[in-house]
């Protein structure tokens, strides 16, 4: 079994899978009274042709390091944003564009940041680290099929 080290998630290493959601540097605007700072339009959400927008709440079980992956999915009518609902870090498992998908890459996403994987995105499944494992999450709903899923020839071990 071929073993794949943790990257830490930054903008630049992750956009070719997606946009990184966080509060880095300073807010583009100042609302609220001058009491918040608002982050603006931080994810490219794409629901293609018939879908809408809609938001879902996942409760995952957490996964422990070393983590044996097995199986990729994506989802070629649309994005799909996940938000943490807990202050721990978790993981990103996303591979390189093709029918088939390509070199696989993993990332630790820090507490308080979101990705938004884009539309057809090869990517592991929901990987918290730590309980609870809940995210607000914003896809694509439609009634055309939006899921693929590709077993790996060779299952690979994930590794701090």
């Amino acid at each position: 079994m071929t073993a794949l080290r943790l990257r830490p998630l930054t903008a630049a290493a992750f956009a070719p899978f997606g946009d990184v959601l966080d509060c880095a540097g300073d807010p583009d605007k100042i609302i609220n009274q001058g009491l918040c700072g608002r982050f603006h339009d931080r994810a490219r959400l794409d629901f293609g042709p018939g879908g809408r927008a809609g938001i879902s709440l996942f409760s995952a079980q957490p996964r422990a390091l070393p983590y044996r992956l097995e199986l990729v999915e994506r989802h070629p009518e649309g994005s799909q944003c996940f938000i943490p609902m807990h202050g721990h870090d978790w993981l990103v498992i996303v591979a390189e564009a093709g029918e088939t998908p390509g070199a696989i890459h993993a990332f630790r996403v820090p507490p308080g940041t979101a990705v938004n994987l884009h539309r057809g995105t090869w990517h592991g499944v929901l990987t918290p680290l730590h309980a609870p494992g809940l995210f607000a999450v914003v896809d694509r709903i439609g009634d055309t099929p939006n899921l693929q899923e590709h077993w790996l020839a060779q299952p690979l071990t994930i590794t701090a």
